[in-house]
């Protein structure tokens, strides 16, 4: 492979109609909309289930919504039951098959979805009672059996496994570790070794222990009637045993007392992860409440916010640049984030530091004030009179211990906010001078810059735990491109059985976002290569290199290589490390850590390819992506499970990022056969 093929295939159809109007004068501001909030009817069953019905008859559908409002909960060596004992419940009933189950609900065309923290779903009002029965039946008497157990299983671990290799999900682990303390319900990861702990009896028991109706809230919006929904209700929930849900016991966060980096190498990161946080501790009750909105909104809660117009728009150093911030009746953070390009990590960490350092000391515009303004009453307007937004503003007045008139008063309580007041919440709630930033990316690029910078530097692995700082490692001296291309020939078979194989043909199969791709790779020993991937039925892309010309079709439409891509093709064979050795244009680039292992790093122009100290075998390539004008990242693909096929180990699974991680994995391997010259026209 010379280069990591990236397929974006878009259908876009816009229809647009424009009033014609002076654009030369601002529009005059009208009066704040007054909006007319409805109460829902509420009751309460003896076991402590608080229900609220919100009637709305202008179409005949019914949604409904279980939610337990219990606090957060510590997991500890069985981190990961509550992901379990969520996803195991809807699997059928003690008394109703997974199989008669579904298609009970199938048959009313309803769905429910299930979890340990909330049961809901829609279905046409003539079906709800039938619906809502078989909801509590899923609730009050879920089946948990050890063959759902194992599957559930299986699938969180290979979930985990994808995400080792992700700076953003490690970043984002460690930032929770960091902030909260891993003995927090926050600060909680889960782990191939928690989650293989897990037993049934760890599951029955935590659904027993907090699934429970004291702190549960059921919202019913619809075509209903509210008599007949409290007798449904009534039937159908009263065998709920009261009880109450156990309350972890854990220390609460608290913020730093002088700004530090906690950095994580992850060394085959193509962009840095960043982000800047503090604890909070906002609520909905608080008086600087709707100030602390604004000013996010302002600092970065959307595309014209001071993060992403100076990071995105200003430097073209990242697609986005956001902040975030809510009110809770528990511990949250404020976070400010941004995934970067590693050559510009410093330089964005310093701009982010003062774009907070700015709305903390400067006030804003009456301009960025209105805005931000605008977005919220905007949003506010276009959902109050939506019969489920006045029921979630109900749950959330119980759930949130918010005066009665709390949403009657938003707009103008939006309204009333200052620039001052906006400047004073940015101070209290946005930490520039105390804060706990976060960097997860590739230390040999990273780090200088990132240690000229002053600020303390501590060093932390993908889990959260203190390591030290990451060692640059030296090529031994001696070694030459030779020596490592030579020992990659030898691992893999040797020159002569390489030189055995004249045509290599294989299929590889991938799913991308639930559509499976299909690649036919066919190759031959003089260097002619055919590539087509298939998908959806048709023919995607489609290289042909005959040894001297060649060309790519995408989607039917074909474009000639160009010289510059012709010269990438210069080692094309089935095994290009048999033309690479008598190359005198590659070098060695040093030694860089790979998921793990240790890789020469050798470079011939924009193209990088990675072999393994130890094993000799190539287990990464790479090449320079432009991003924008003069702005390049690596790209790098990864080969695994090598297996031998006529006297020689080829890779049978290769991975690669193009914003979603693609595994291809071969399915068929066809040696010194199934190739022909019509194949290279």
């Amino acid at each position: 492979m010379k280069k990591i093929i990236y397929i974006v295939v878009a259908l876009v159809i816009s229809l647009s109609l424009q009033a014609q109007i002076d654009r030369s004068v601002q529009p005059k501001p009208g009066p704040a909309p007054t909006i007319n909030l409805g109460k829902p009817q509420t009751f309460t069953l003896l076991n402590g289930l608080k229900v609220l019905v919100v009637e709305n008859h202008k179409l005949p559908r019914v949604t409904f919504s279980l939610s337990l409002d219990n606090p957060p909960s510590v997991e500890g060596a069985i981190k990961g039951v509550d992901n379990l004992t969520s996803s195991l419940m809807g699997n059928g009933t003690s008394k109703i098959s997974k199989d008669e189950y579904n298609e009970q609900l199938d048959f009313y065309g309803a769905s429910i979805g299930f979890s340990v923290h909330n049961i809901g779903g829609t279905t046409l009002s003539k079906y709800f009672p039938e619906v809502l029965t078989l909801a509590s039946k899923g609730a009050l008497g879920p089946l948990f059996t050890e063959e759902e157990l194992e599957s559930e299983r299986a699938k969180l671990l290979d979930n985990i496994k994808v995400q080792e290799k992700s700076a953003s999900a490690i970043a984002a682990r460690v930032q929770d570790v960091l902030l909260y303390g891993r003995n927090h319900p926050k600060g909680e990861y889960l782990t191939e070794e928690s989650i293989n702990k897990i037993t049934l009896a760890d599951v029955n028991k935590y659904y027993q222990q907090y699934f429970v109706p004291e702190n549960a809230y059921l919202v019913i919006v619809g075509d209903v009637q509210f008599d007949e929904v409290k007798k449904l209700v009534t039937e159908n929930f009263s065998s709920w045993k009261k009880a109450s849900a156990p309350k972890s016991v854990y220390t609460e966060p608290v913020n730093l007392t002088e700004t530090k980096i906690g950095f994580v190498d992850v060394p085959n990161a193509v962009q840095s992860e960043i982000s800047v946080n503090n604890i909070v501790n906002l609520k909905m009750t608080d008086p600087d409440y709707f100030a602390a909105l604004l000013a996010n909104y302002i600092l970065g809660g959307a595309s014209d916010g001071y993060l992403f117009m100076n990071l995105r728009e200003g430097h073209g150093w990242t697609y986005g640049a956001y902040s975030s911030l809510s009110g809770d009746k528990h511990t949250s953070d404020f976070s400010a984030s941004a995934a970067v390009r590693n050559a510009v990590t410093d330089s964005a960490l310093v701009e982010m530091l003062n774009e907070i350092k700015r709305i903390r000391t400067t006030l804003p515009t009456e301009k960025e004030l209105e805005l931000a303004k605008a977005k919220y009453v905007g949003n506010f307007v276009m959902n109050a009179e939506k019969p489920t937004t006045i029921a979630s503003f109900a749950l959330r007045e119980r759930t949130q211990s918010l005066p009665a008139d709390f949403f009657e008063n938003y707009i103008k309580n939006i309204d009333a906010v200052t620039l001052e007041q906006v400047q004073a919440a940015a101070k209290k709630y946005f930490s520039d001078d105390a804060a706990r930033i976060v960097i997860a990316g590739k230390a040999s690029d990273v780090l200088p810059g990132l240690e000229r910078l002053g600020i303390p530097v501590e060093f932390f692995d993908k889990y959260g735990n203190p390591t030290t700082r990451p060692e640059e490692k030296k090529v031994e001296e001696g070694v030459t491109v030779k020596d490592i291309l030579a020992k990659y020939i030898n691992a893999i078979g040797g020159e002569e059985a390489l030189k055995a194989i004249k045509t290599l043909s294989y299929t590889s199969t991938a799913s991308i976002q639930g559509q499976e791709i299909t690649l036919l790779k066919k190759t031959t020993a003089d260097g002619k290569s055919l590539q087509m991937i298939t998908g959806m039925g048709m023919t995607l892309l489609k290289t042909v290199y005959d040894g001297k010309t060649g060309f790519v079709e995408v989607q039917g439409q074909r474009k000639d290589m160009s010289a510059e891509d012709l010269a990438d093709l210069k080692y094309s064979a089935i095994f290009p490390e048999l033309l690479m050795v008598q190359s005198s244009t590659i070098e060695v680039a040093g030694i860089e850590n790979l998921n793990g292992a240790d890789a020469y790093k050798l470079v011939d122009g924009s193209i990088s390819y990675y072999y393994d100290v130890n094993s000799g075998l190539k287990i990464a390539e790479g090449v320079k992506k432009e991003v924008a004008p003069g702005q390049e990242v690596d790209q790098i693909g990864f080969y695994s499970d090598y297996r031998e096929i006529s006297g020689v180990k080829i890779p049978y699974k290769s991975t690669m990022n193009v914003g979603v991680e693609i595994e291809l994995n071969v399915v068929d391997v066809k040696v010194n056969e199934g190739v022909s010259d019509t194949d290279f026209q």
